[in-house]
C-alpha cells in the first residue's frame, strides 16, 4: 500500500470576526510570549502561529539588516515582533522583524512606544508564505510604515510608502545600499550552508 505524505502548512492561522478592541488588547496583554502573532483590523483577528521554515527565512532577513546595518555603521533600534497598535484606526500588527532606522535615536530611551506620540517603525519585515485573511499592505499603510519588506517564500520584494501608497523598490531606502536581489541571492543558500557561513560570506559581500 502506497504511503501517504501529507506536507506540513508552514504557517497556521486562525481567523475570529467581530472582535472588540477591548477582547484584542487583553488577549494580547494576556498571552505568554509573542506566540500566537496576532494582527487586528477593524474588529477581524488573526493568529497566526509560525513554524521553522517561517521563522527562518525572517531571522535570516533580520540577521542581515543587523550585519548591513554595523557595516555600514547606521543606527537602528530593532523593535523585532513588538505589538504596535492604534486605537483610532482599530488596528494592530506583530511582524516578525520590524526596526526604527530614521527614527532610532528618538526611540532609543523609550522603554515602550505609543503610537499615538510616537512614530511607527520604519522599516517591517513581513513573511507571509500562506496567504493572511487580512491584507497587511493596506493595513501597514493605514498605521504609515515607511518601508515593508515582504516574503512569500520563493521571493523577497521591497515596497516604499510613497502619498500613501506601497510602491515596489529594488533597493531599501532605510537602509540605502541594500538591494533586494542582494538578501534573497544569500536567503535561496540558507539549505546550502550554515547559517553563519551564510553571514559570514554576505557580510565579505557589503561594499
Amino acid at each position: 500500500m502506497p504511503s501517504i505524505h501529507t506536507a506540513t502548512p508552514p504557517e497556521s492561522r486562525v481567523v475570529i470576526e467581530d472582535v472588540l478592541w477591548e477582547t484584542y488588547e487583553a488577549l494580547v496583554e494576556q498571552r505568554r510570549g509573542s506566540v500566537p502573532r496576532m494582527t487586528y483590523d477593524n474588529g477581524v483577528l488573526e493568529l497566526m502561529r509560525p513554524k521553522r521554515q517561517h521563522e527562518n527565512i525572517g531571522r535570516v532577513i533580520g540577521r542581515m539588516v543587523d550585519t548591513y546595518s554595523e557595516v555600514k555603521a547606521i543606527e537602528i533600534q530593532s523593535v523585532a515582533s513588538t505589538t504596535f497598535k492604534l486605537q483610532s484606526l482599530l488596528k494592530g500588527f506583530e511582524a516578525d522583524e520590524s526596526y526604527y532606522v530614521t527614527h532610532a535615536e528618538r526611540i532609543r530611551p523609550k522603554e515602550e512606544i505609543d503610537l499615538t506620540i510616537d512614530p511607527p517603525p520604519d522599516l517591517v519585515v513581513e513573511v507571509e508564505l500562506t496567504s493572511s485573511a487580512i491584507e497587511k499592505l493596506n493595513l501597514f499603510a493605514a498605521m504609515r510604515i515607511p518601508e515593508v519588506w515582504r516574503h512569500d517564500g520563493q521571493k523577497l520584494e521591497m515596497f516604499r510608502l510613497i502619498d500613501g501608497v506601497y510602491q515596489s523598490i529594488a533597493s531599501s531606502r532605510e537602509l540605502p545600499g541594500l538591494a533586494a536581489d542582494k538578501i534573497a541571492t544569500f536567503l535561496n543558500r540558507r539549505f546550502d550552508v550554515g547559517e553563519t557561513a551564510l553571514i559570514h560570506d554576505f557580510r565579505q559581500s557589503i561594499n
